[in-house]
């Protein structure tokens, strides 16, 4: 099935190659561009897309204004494209709170290229917010419920809490943390796949929201209870119990996917705190997660995972209950 794609955005360069790269992918169908958010509003009613791609400055009107006109009146998945920067991740993450589903960062060098690693993550992209279940909903997610439906009774005494997340969790994120008390003293390992100049930003936006104190986490920092742990983009968080609970951030190899991965914190998890972790995977494309959570499994911590009804992409959570691991949906 063809997905039909509106580009929205000031440079003219951009939208031709943007344009050029994904129409060559034979499974997209750019059926309209706009060089303004407002122009953007108004071609989103006209031509009604499947996916709109939209940058956040522009003249007349800029995005994140553009993206709120568009969820108030007809809400259509929208893919934010960003700058690598502290201020340009700020924006994104107001992008992303208007009501976009997911973000990818604006590097012209890369789009020039045309490379084939840059056309396949611009497909899937758009294949994944197309097909995604909320359709990029106007509202806000509704508060988890407050007794969820267990399939194993009590979870136990726990010290520590991961969570990990791709597409869709900024969302997901926000709703959480604002529900849970400032006497909540289980240490939160939060794993967000994002660029590295993103999470302190996000860490900051949590931390403003939450009862919780929300950072980025540093190398070698002790784990303090009642705090909220956010791993870097770009780098592989990892947890060691001893001396009281440390954090340890190495560089990544490149043959791992995802930077930060939620499998290999899960995995170090699985080794130090065993059973005493409940691990908790929420909405995201691919199947980050499904071998951590597979480890943590076999020494007995708790898994949890988000319902599809909720998720803007039923992949992550998936991937872990199809094979078993979960505890509890």
């Amino acid at each position: 099935m063809t997905v039909s794609v509106l580009v929205v955005d000031d440079s003219g360069f951009f939208r031709k190659r943007l344009t050029e790269i994904l129409t060559s992918s034979g499974q997209i169908k750019v059926v309209g561009a706009a060089t303004n958010g407002r122009d953007g509003v108004e071609l989103a009613e006209k031509l009604r897309p499947d996916v709109i791609t939209m940058d956040y400055e522009m003249p007349v009107m800029d995005g994140i204004t553009a993206v709120r006109n568009i969820m108030g009146s007809r809400p259509v998945p929208v893919l934010m494209f960003s700058s690598l920067t502290f201020e340009g991740a700020r924006v994104t993450l107001d992008a992303l709170e208007a009501g976009a589903l997911d973000f990818l960062p604006k590097n012209f060098d890369a789009i020039a290229k045309n490379s084939a690693q840059i056309r396949q993550l611009l497909t899937d992209k758009i294949a994944a917010v197309a097909g995604s279940r909320r359709q990029a909903a106007a509202a806000p997610p509704p508060a988890p419920k407050v007794v969820p439906v267990r399939r194993t009774g009590s979870v136990g005494p726990k010290d520590l809490v991961m969570i990990g997340t791709s597409t869709g969790g900024p969302a997901a994120l926000q709703t959480l943390f604002k529900t849970i008390p400032a006497g909540f003293r289980i240490p939160i390992i939060m794993i967000q796949h994002m660029p590295g100049s993103f999470t302190k930003a996000f860490a900051e936006r949590l931390n403003r929201l939450s009862s919780l104190s929300v950072k980025e986490a540093e190398d070698g920092e002790r784990i303090q209870a009642g705090h909220v742990y956010v791993a870097p983009g770009g780098m592989q968080l990892m947890v060691d119990k001893r001396n009281g609970g440390s954090i340890h951030i190495r560089e990544s190899d490149e043959r791992v996917n995802y930077r930060p991965s939620v499998d290999i914190a899960f995995a170090s998890a699985a080794k130090h705190y065993g059973k005493k972790t409940l691990a908790m995977v929420l909405t995201g494309m691919g199947a980050d997660g499904r071998e951590g959570a597979r480890l943590l499994k076999d020494v007995g911590a708790t898994i949890w995972t988000q319902d599809e009804a909720t998720c803007v992409i039923y992949g992550m959570p998936m991937a872990v209950f199809k094979e078993g691991l979960s505890d509890e949906v």
